[in-house]
């Protein structure tokens, strides 16, 4: 069909262009410091309009998170080979965590502004149409948590899905807690989450 060449070009185009942004808002970020960029800046550093940059990215946190998340799924691709030969979904969820603690790590000065982004735009179950972006880490951990329960590792009378968004906020907390607490290990508090995601809060020597 002659219409879907064009589509894919518009689509590749609308990439391009959204990298395009977020590459120039990340440089002037290191470069001036977060908090004293303005995406008036942005927008004259990228040569765009103020219209094109608001209509692509609303608010500075978006153009964070579309950088993160293009990092973070080039880092889920590379992982997956190896998680591929992991046979616990316990030590599939570590290795994917203490991979996102290494890089998180690295990333500390802005997870603060991403993460408050983040969950101002969690809406699950509902269809924003693109407007809002995402990591793919929650799609990550339903396909991980369907795969469990197919395997008996894990409850199967609850939906697939539901797991998953409860999985993502406690990992969302464990960053949350860690960037409150000064000297904190994330891996610790991942642990912790990946702990309390499969053993819940009941004692050890509960009934």
């Amino acid at each position: 069909m002659p219409a879907a060449p064009d589509a894919g070009r518009r689509e590749r185009k609308r990439q391009q262009t959204l990298d395009h942004l977020a590459q120039t808002a990340y440089r002037l970020f290191e470069t001036l410091g977060y908090d004293a960029v303005t995406m008036e800046q942005i927008a004259a550093q990228a040569d765009v309009s103020k219209g094109t940059l608001y209509n692509h990215f609303p608010v500075k946190e978006a153009l964070l998170a579309h950088r993160f998340h293009g990092e973070l799924a080039a880092t889920l691709a590379a992982l997956g080979p190896a998680l591929r030969k992991l046979p616990s979904f316990a030590q599939r969820l570590t290795r994917i965590l203490h991979a996102s603690a290494h890089w998180s790590e690295s990333h500390r000065a802005y997870l603060g502004p991403y993460l408050r982004y983040r969950l101002a735009t969690l809406q699950p179950g509902e269809d924003d149409g693109g407007r809002y972006p995402r990591s793919g880490l929650l799609d990550l951990f339903t396909s991980l948590v369907a795969d469990a329960q197919a395997t008996g590792q894990l409850r199967a009378d609850l939906p697939p899905a539901l797991l998953a968004h409860q999985l993502q906020f406690l990992y969302l907390g464990a960053m949350l807690r860690w960037l409150d607490r000064s000297g904190a290990a994330l891996r610790t508090e991942f642990d912790a989450a990946i702990s309390l995601f499969l053993r819940g809060a009941a004692a050890a020597d509960a009934a």
